[in-house]
């Protein structure tokens, strides 16, 4: 410090102003390129950030596909027509319903299981067929 006192006395003014500029130029040149340094990195945090959120919102959704399965034929079995007479709640007419069932199979296996139930299987139909009443047929909901 003493040093730059006899600096300043020695040196004539316009050196005293230049020394002193010199002088505030290295105090606030430290500070200042340490803010720049913080507000720089905040910029590439928040650039660099909204990059890669941009990707990921942007980016085409990669779809993972399953290996390709490969198809069963289905199995279908055939149920004996049913005829039946439909519920009736008025003084009309007895209406009857003829229906041929055909049944699909996901596996061949599951044929030879139902083959010999056969009989419970077309009593479960008539027995619900039975319950219908000509206004349920009606529409595309009857069909």
């Amino acid at each position: 410090m003493a040093a730059k006192a006899k600096k300043e006395a020695e040196a004539p003014p316009e050196a005293a102003d230049a020394a002193n500029d010199a002088e505030g130029a290295e105090s606030t040149g430290k500070k200042l390129p340490l803010k720049m340094i913080i507000i720089a990195a905040a910029g590439a945090v928040v650039v660099i950030g909204g990059g890669i959120g941009g990707y990921f919102m942007f980016a085409p959704a990669k779809v993972h596909q399953p290996a390709a399965v490969v198809a069963k034929p289905a199995t279908f079995i055939d149920v004996p027509e049913v005829l039946v007479n439909l519920s009736n709640t008025g003084s009309e007419r007895t209406q009857y319903l003829k229906v041929k069932v055909v049944l699909e199979l996901p596996d061949e296996k599951l044929k030879e299981a139902i083959q010999p139930v056969m009989p419970r299987v077309l009593d479960a139909f008539q027995t619900y067929l039975r319950e219908l009443r000509p206004t349920d047929l009606d529409g595309s909901a009857g069909l």
